[in-house]
């Protein structure tokens, strides 16, 4: 299994895991072809020092799994970097196989690289399984996140 940056003919292949769940089909369109904004997205991210779309190849170069992991300077802790974790999917017919594991401990190893001094994700309520994996791999939920959706 290859871990490496999403190149924009991953986009559709991304789409679909994330769209493939309770949550995501509620927020996502995914058809074929995608909705510009898709590929928008994808540019911006892509050109940002700071973004970093990863994919998950298997044996057979498939994409099976992809995550963003953001670095966020910021003045508190003496200028430190954060490192956000999101988007976190792992294609349906490979969970439970301890792919995701492996892609977490990439995304931890590449914060260290950038020296940030914590990672840090967010998981919606709705999603109980998502919330003991996190356990599992050593976060704690130590804030209260709080989000304002804007019309």
């Amino acid at each position: 299994m290859t871990i490496r940056p999403a190149k924009k003919d991953d986009v559709v292949a991304i789409v679909e895991m994330i769209a493939n769940d309770k949550l995501g089909m509620l927020r996502e369109i995914f058809k074929i072809p995608l909705p510009d904004s898709y590929y928008e997205a994808f540019h911006n991210i892509a050109s940002d020092p700071n973004q970093e779309l990863v994919v998950l190849e298997n044996e057979s170069q498939i994409v099976i799994g992809t995550l963003q992991l953001s670095f966020i300077q910021y003045l508190t802790y003496q200028g430190g970097i954060r490192a956000q974790i999101e988007a976190v999917r792992i294609h349906e017919e490979h969970r439970g196989k301890g792919i995701g594991q492996r892609l977490f401990k990439w995304a931890i190893a590449r914060a260290k690289e950038k020296r940030a001094h914590v990672v840090q994700l967010t998981t919606d309520k709705k999603r109980p399984e998502a919330l003991h994996f996190y356990e599992k791999l050593g976060f704690k939920a130590t804030h209260a996140g709080m989000k304002l959706h804007l019309p």
